[in-house]
């Protein structure tokens, strides 16, 4: 849920109503803007659940994570003296976490969605604890969190200790550019270190939000992708003397998928008072290449793919996935497993496999492109082919891309392996399923690029017939950036320039302030 005010963008954290491009917008936005808030209505219902807990101390009850160990440890019962040493020691002993840290904007989208799962008001957390994570957001104090140690079962727990650690003046921050200690960096930014009290080091790693939060930033990211694939292979249908007969709404009408349509509509758009499609439309071909014919087939199989995972994302975005959940309003204290990240990593394993085939199928059109005995144009579009090899190693470097996107397809989903002495016998790898998605999702980016790339070079040979509505306007924005190529040059540079305006979605924003919104 986000509100205005007269000082600017203010996100309101209320546990209920977050969406994707909301959480995009504080992981990606300076520290302060948007300022993150909580929803006044957090307040109470996080003190109600506090005071069921502070009685279920008082009368020495047996709850999960409060009077007694963690997983297999379960069974060892604490007194009332040690359960606050508890909870310092799980954010000790659970930050085992390897590797190389997340980049700032994940772990900001990292902090976001933990305060607001837990401002839903089911994990035990103290309102001043939660105020501290938020002021960490809002002053841009944003830990070391190592990318590797979370089997995505008990939630992320070794990640969000990572984060946790902060809170307590322990670990490592990035503040201002420079990487600090914990306590350091609180100090610097003018925000308190917590002494956590019963439950709250628990609530503070039982969750899946590393998971969920490099998923939100790819389904965001994938929906400019499948946009930005659209454009490409509008330009790759006109200057491979593709027919617009395969776009007809009939042909789609009969085959209902949702997003199959809403292609075949986005190319409709693109392409429409294309001189290039009418100037060929009596020619003898009977029909095209399936990576020209079957573009709102495949796109539209992906695209589908993508609502489902948005669907999912968006759900566990704002669920509650803590172990215990506690019930202020029935004084219910319920042991579950929401924790567990099933639902998200099987969604990203099928958004990995959908990106990926996105890519397969423009690679194709790369090829065809660039091969003269399936084009009819020039070889690997370079005047004098032999003395230059032209676009010959664009393709080259899609073959690679989407050979690893293969690679990285293998579902992470599908593997398992015990933790906890046993006690923990099935867990999710959702983490891994997640971070293998982000690199397949780059990895399209850049196989888009090329695509744009090579079409815009062929589209340079049809001097005399006008591109559509949409594909022209595609074709200058790239002309803005890379020159036609006339003798052979530095293609990585090109490469990487078509690939960062992908990833800003500037070919799309461009495309739609002259067609509207496409789907």
């Amino acid at each position: 849920m986000t509100k205005h005010s007269t000082s600017g963008n203010i996100v309101i954290l209320d546990g209920e109503h977050l969406a994707i491009e909301t959480l995009v917008g504080i992981a990606r936005s300076a520290p302060g803007s948007p300022e993150v808030k909580l929803s006044p209505a957090v307040f109470e219902s996080l003190k109600k659940v506090r005071r069921l807990i502070q009685e279920a101390v008082s009368q020495q009850k047996v709850v999960y994570g409060v009077t007694t160990g963690f997983g297999a440890l379960a069974t060892v019962v604490l007194s009332k003296e040690q359960t606050k040493d508890l909870q310092r020691n799980i954010l000790l002993s659970h930050s085992a976490g390897v590797g190389e840290p997340f980049d700032l904007e994940t772990t900001r989208a990292i902090m976001a969605l933990r305060a607001h799962g837990l401002a839903k008001g089911y994990s035990g957390i103290r309102p001043e604890t939660l105020q501290v994570l938020v002021g960490m957001i809002n002053k841009g104090v944003c830990p070391i969190i190592p990318q590797r140690g979370s089997v995505g079962a008990s939630g992320d727990l070794a990640p969000l200790a990572h984060m946790a650690l902060v809170l307590i003046g322990e670990g490592e921050a990035f503040y201002q550019g420079e990487r600090l200690s914990g306590g350091e960096a609180m100090r610097r930014a003018g925000l308190p270190t917590v002494q956590l009290e019963e439950a709250e080091g628990l609530a503070l790693v039982n969750g899946t939000q590393v998971m969920t939060a490099i998923g939100a930033l790819v389904v965001h990211d994938a929906t400019l992708l499948m946009k930005a694939a659209d454009i490409a292979a509008g330009i790759s249908l006109e200057v491979l003397m593709g027919s617009n007969v395969q776009l007809n709404p009939k042909i789609h009408t009969v085959r209902p998928h949702p997003g199959q349509s809403l292609t075949a509509e986005n190319l409709r758009r693109l392409t429409a008072d294309s001189a290039i499609i009418t100037s060929h439309k009596d020619c003898t071909r009977v029909q095209d290449a399936y990576s020209i014919r079957c573009i709102p087939q495949v796109h539209g199989a992906s695209r589908d793919a993508l609502e489902y995972v948005r669907r999912v994302i968006t759900t566990e975005m704002n669920s509650a996935t803590d172990n215990p959940l506690f019930f202020a309003d029935t004084g219910e204290i319920l042991t579950g497993g929401n924790f567990h990240g099933q639902p998200v990593a099987l969604a990203m394993d099928f958004l990995s496999m959908a990106l990926s085939e996105l890519a397969n199928i423009s690679e194709r059109r790369v090829e065809r492109l660039v091969n003269p005995y399936l084009s009819g144009l020039p070889a690997f579009l370079i005047k004098d082919p032999g003395l230059n090899s032209g676009l010959m190693l664009a393709q080259y470097t899609a073959a690679a891309l989407v050979s690893e996107n293969k690679s990285l397809c293998h579902p992470a989903s599908v593997d398992s392996i015990p933790t906890s002495a046993n006690k923990e016998d099935h867990v999710s790898m959702g983490p891994i399923s997640a971070r293998k998605c982000r690199e397949v999702l780059r990895n399209a980016q850049y196989v888009t690029a090329i695509e744009l790339l090579c079409a815009a070079q062929a589209m340079d040979l049809f001097t005399n017939l006008k591109p559509g509505r949409g594909t022209l306007e595609a074709y200058n924005l790239i002309r803005q950036h890379v020159p036609h190529m006339e003798v052979d040059r530095v293609i990585s540079r090109d490469i990487e320039t078509l690939y960062s305006l992908v990833q800003k979605g500037t070919p799309v924003e461009c495309v739609e302030k002259k067609l509207g919104k496409l789907n």
